[in-house]
């Protein structure tokens, strides 16, 4: 089990290095090409920091582990929300100024209600995938076309403030787009291989390392640029990178999934983990809407969404070793 550890371990850092790679690349071609600020915070850094979630469920369903898949894009949205927000609004409380957020908050509820439909047969299939990226191609038409008309908001300032500090010329913007895309593929690779053999030596799912210690680290680039984010009072980034994240993760990484390879499931899969994830999303809309004002998490919500990411965390590694003892 050594080497699968190793390989996991370097995986997962290569992994992190590498998307905040791409996403720094992409984002500074995309202000090189004249893509507004704004339109950069709603797609490329969302797209950016869900790169490692899509890469991994590619190819865990190409190489016959949708369930690691499954468990990844699932498991990343628990994260982002029960993990991700709660420790960073226990540091700082996240307060909600961008009208693009409010917007998209109520889409991300609609969005995993239209997912939890489609998985309530225990299935997913082929239709379901290619159903899941229809309507993600669709939102990112409405995305892209608010993102144009909308040029002014607190969201697309931060991003603004943010790309000024960092300028990147032209060609090293290419180079890192392109070099943290193949490190990319290379890294998952590494990833996928030890999740898979740690599954099989301890003889539980790869959907449920693919719900934990795959998750967690797919989503190190969304806590890190949340921390990074609130430290430096950007509120509606580090909310930006969890809303967009859950967006792409719940269409894209599970239409990817669906696609290549059609994955029937256990009850307890709906049940326990994506019943979860709705409810945190419904969690989250509840907290950052802001039904009178600005929406804000607060400390003492924080830290009940961080109570619920130990709790559920504690449940599966229980189970895991239950099934391994």
């Amino acid at each position: 089990m050594v080497m699968p550890l190793v390989a996991i371990v370097i995986g997962l850092a290569l992994l992190v290095w590498s998307a905040d790679r791409f996403v720094d690349g992409a984002a500074a071609t995309a202000r090189h090409f004249g893509m507004p600020s704004l339109l950069i915070g709603m797609v490329i850094v969302g797209f950016g920091t869900s790169a490692p979630e899509m890469v991994v469920s590619a190819i865990s369903s190409y190489q016959g582990n949708p369930g690691l898949a499954l468990g990844n894009a699932y498991g990343s949205n628990i994260t982002n929300i029960a993990l991700i927000l709660g420790l960073t609004a226990l540091i700082s409380p996240i307060a909600v100024h961008s009208q693009v957020l409010r917007k998209e908050l109520p889409i991300l509820v609609l969005v995993t209600c239209f997912a939890l439909a489609l998985m309530y047969d225990r299935e997913l299939t082929q239709l379901d995938g290619w159903l899941h990226l229809a309507v993600f191609t669709g939102l990112m038409g409405w995305t892209i076309v608010q993102g144009m008309r909308q040029r002014h908001d607190s969201l697309g300032d931060e991003v603004e403030e943010e790309l000024a500090v960092h300028p990147m010329p032209l060609n090293r913007a290419l180079f890192w787009l392109l070099a943290g895309l193949v490190l990319l593929i290379a890294s998952s690779r590494l990833l996928v291989w030890g999740a898979v053999a740690i599954a099989q030596q301890l003889g539980v799912s790869d959907l449920i390392i693919g719900l934990t210690i795959v998750a967690v680290g797919t989503s190190l680039p969304e806590l890190a640029s949340s921390l990074i984010a609130v430290r430096k009072n950007e509120h509606d980034i580090a909310l930006g990178n969890v809303i967009g994240s859950n967006l792409f993760n719940t269409l894209a990484v599970v239409g990817i999934a669906g696609t290549i390879h059609p994955l029937p499931f256990d009850q307890v899969v709906f049940s326990r983990d994506m019943l979860l994830m709705g409810g945190l999303t419904l969690l989250l809309f509840l907290f950052c809407y802001g039904f009178r004002g600005p929406g804000r998490i607060n400390r003492l919500e924080g830290a009940t969404l961080l109570v619920v990411y130990i709790g559920y965390t504690t449940y599966l590694i229980t189970t895991v070793f239950a099934v391994a003892g």
